[in-house]
């Protein structure tokens, strides 16, 4: 199998990546652009111990590493930037790296070690914290929907930590809908099932039908919505969980939602 076959599947998410890490389209094409002619010169080869996903951004990152990133400056905001390319830009580059490969990429964090050529230990180092410093920037006001009531609280502690504020705590549709027309959150945290056997689904619903805001199903039925019949949520987290795994996925939501004017008329 030819290079550019090997690597073809793959091109379109470095291409993703390079314009997340570099903050410009153009600049994280010409990087990729750069890696795949090194590639092809022989200048750089993919190692044989990585899959090729892994192996093509590693030597992405070795291009980056030598070029790009030594002429990166102080981060400053752009006008002409998106919230979250501005939010990204002010993270620490290291940080900002293994934070992009995980959240946004998917990859591992052991597979983001390889990819940056260090262990395991420090990519956990810098994931946390690019999530101290999105946490720091991002704290909201989150409703939860939640009919356990000892759940309900092991939930509000984790996001109390993260320095957010809970402002209600909804334990069925009707009181979900509710709590929103009280206060509108920045986020909002949904079970499934509840306490009046309505549906977390409903009331979810319900609430984006009038404010734009991101969403984190914590459930121990995830099948109800892994169904492949309409658009499955971005962040599904499977109970029981671990307290890792919420805060990871609270920085993810809110750093990744694009800031929008509610959708309820004025």
């Amino acid at each position: 199998m030819s290079l550019l076959a090997r690597l073809a599947p793959h091109l379109p998410y470095v291409r993703r990546y390079a314009r997340a890490l570099t903050g410009d389209q153009t600049t994280g094409d010409h990087y990729v652009r750069v890696a795949l002619e090194a590639l092809a010169a022989g200048e750089r080869v993919l190692e044989a111990n990585l899959t090729p996903r892994v192996a093509l951004y590693h030597v992405f990152h070795a291009i980056w590493c030598t070029s790009g990133a030594q002429l990166e400056g102080p981060a400053e905001d752009d006008a002409g930037a998106d919230d979250t390319t501005r939010r990204l830009m002010r993270i620490a580059p290291r940080s900002r790296q293994a934070f992009l490969l995980t959240a946004l990429e998917g990859f591992t964090p052991s597979e983001a070690a390889q990819i940056l050529g260090t262990d395991f230990a420090e990519v956990e180092k810098l994931i946390a914290e690019a999530q101290a410093e999105i946490d720091a920037e991002l704290a909201t006001d989150v409703l939860i929907i939640e009919d356990e009531p000892v759940i309900a609280a092991d939930i509000e502690a984790l996001v109390k930590e993260l320095g957010h504020t809970v402002v209600d705590i909804a334990a069925t549709r009707t009181e979900a809908v509710d709590a929103v027309t009280r206060k509108t959150p920045g986020l909002v945290l949904a079970d499934i099932q509840l306490a009046d056997g309505s549906s977390g689904i409903d009331a979810v619903k319900d609430i984006l039908a009038r404010y734009d805001v991101p969403v984190i199903f914590i459930t121990a039925f995830p099948e109800r919505l892994l169904t492949g019949e309409r658009p499955e949520p971005t962040f599904l987290i499977t109970k029981p969980f671990q307290p890792e795994t919420v805060k990871a996925a609270i920085g993810q939501a809110l750093f990744f939602h694009p800031r929008k004017a509610s959708k309820q008329a004025a």
